[in-house]
């Protein structure tokens, strides 16, 4: 990466437009502590780096992740250079959304199921009433 790529700065609509979100939304997440734009006077200016934890983050929430859980990587991130606290923690937050998720797929399952039974009943007694009125 070129050096004048790291000190590339975006304003908040950039950012906005490039991941077709809103600015309030922008602005929810540095409520959180998930991005920290400098300032100057009322303007935003974010960095390469809040520009990845963007990405990061609506990524993390395509997956099901909290912004809690997100926070909590970011900030594991920044206190462990190597990252190894943190990827241990991504494995963990991994293999709870994989347990959620196919516990969820189960139910769906199930719901399916009965639903297509219903159905079957549904369909049943339509025919013996269309049977009847003959």
């Amino acid at each position: 990466m070129h050096p004048k790529d790291e000190a590339r700065s975006y304003s908040i609509s950039e950012l906005a437009k490039e991941f077709d979100v809103t600015t309030r939304s922008i602005r929810f997440y540095e409520d959180q502590g998930l991005l920290t734009p400098t300032r100057q006077g009322q303007t935003r200016i974010y960095s390469r780096q809040d520009k990845v934890r963007l990405k990061l983050t609506l990524r993390g929430k395509r997956l099901g992740f909290s912004l809690a859980d997100i926070r909590e990587l970011f900030d594991l991130y920044d206190a462990d250079k190597s990252s190894r606290t943190q990827l241990r923690s991504m494995l963990s937050l991994i293999e709870e959304k994989r347990q959620t998720l196919n516990q969820q797929l189960e139910d769906i399952k199930m719901v399916l199921l009965e639903l297509d039974a219903a159905k079957q009943r549904c369909q049943h007694s339509l025919q013996q009433l269309t049977k009847e009125e003959s």
